[in-house]
């Protein structure tokens, strides 16, 4: 009888000291690593992209580096680990503190919150279409204020196809949307956001749809740029954020402040200038008004 109950104790102790350690604050285990691991997801510039042999670039990523900077004023000598992630596995990677920050173009939603946790929003945009000029008359109609001239070539057959980015907030918004009515359209994944521009360039797909200031970036990149358009019509809401471990509010706390300082510095708007552009005094004005608390 003695033995089971020891037996029983240490089984509950060691149920107490899992659930303790998982719930172990992040700046405690950022402090006895000695780091902080920064996840990203490749392939979502001007947002997180990267290079073989050189850590990643990015809006997000510099966002992130505003974060650990401040986490360095706690941990001196704090290291920085870059840990490539997808959207299939990068909100278990928070959860379970594979990383500690998420950076990319990461959309909010109240799914995803059901596995980490968000900082204020970094950035807000909303899903549209990358067209070819000669694309589908209703694909024009649908996503562009204007219909396109067709330029490229006349009478191109519709494929039918819509492509998007796999894991995504607009891949479960297109696919809800379609099963709730007879259409002939179908929806294609693809792994990387390169592989749609590919497809749509190729004329296996008519459309891209992605959020929009993805797209800008993507069209930059295409064989023939000139050949492409991009919708001006937005149909869902994204606002990006950093993801976090739930249930460690001292720590999304610490990344707000970190923020919402360098959003208020006079920094912020020379690094919006650096990824977007002649977009940036109205993305500066959008940020300082919508996302900063006080």
């Amino acid at each position: 009888m003695a033995k089971c109950m020891r037996l029983f104790l240490l089984a509950k102790l060691t149920v107490c000291l899992s659930a303790f350690a998982a719930g172990a604050a992040t700046l405690d285990t950022i402090t006895q690593r000695g780091s902080v691991r920064i996840g990203f997801v490749a392939d979502e510039a001007p947002f997180s992209s990267s290079k073989p042999g050189a850590d990643p670039t990015g809006y997000s990523i510099d966002l992130c580096g505003k974060i650990a900077d401040e986490i360095e004023h706690q941990v001196p000598q704090l290291k920085r680990e870059y840990i490539e992630v997808t959207l299939a596995n990068g909100f278990d990677a928070v959860k379970n503190g594979q990383v500690d920050l998420l950076c990319g173009a990461i959309t909010v939603n109240l799914k995803r919150r059901e596995i980490v946790d968000f900082s204020q929003p970094i950035f807000l945009t909303g899903a549209t279409a990358l067209l070819r000029k000669d694309s589908p008359d209703y694909l024009q109609t649908l996503f562009i204020e204007k219909a396109a001239v067709r330029s490229v070539s006349q009478g191109v057959a519709s494929t039918r196809v819509i492509g998007v980015r796999a894991n995504t907030t607009t891949g479960e918004t297109l696919r809800e949307a379609l099963e709730s009515q007879v259409s002939k359209t179908r929806l294609a994944d693809f792994e990387t956001h390169e592989a749609g521009l590919a497809a749509l360039q190729d004329y296996k797909i008519d459309a891209y749809i992605a959020d929009q200031v993805l797209l800008i970036s993507l069209a930059k990149r295409a064989r023939d740029p000139s050949s492409l358009v991009i919708g001006d019509r937005l149909f869902t809401h994204e606002p990006y954020a950093i993801a976090l471990r739930r249930d460690d509010a001292d720590f999304r706390l610490l990344a707000d402040q970190a923020l919402t300082a360098f959003y208020q510095s006079g920094d912020l708007l020379p690094l919006l200038e650096t990824y977007f552009g002649a977009e940036a005094p109205m993305l500066h004005t959008q940020i300082i008004m919508q996302h900063v608390p006080y």
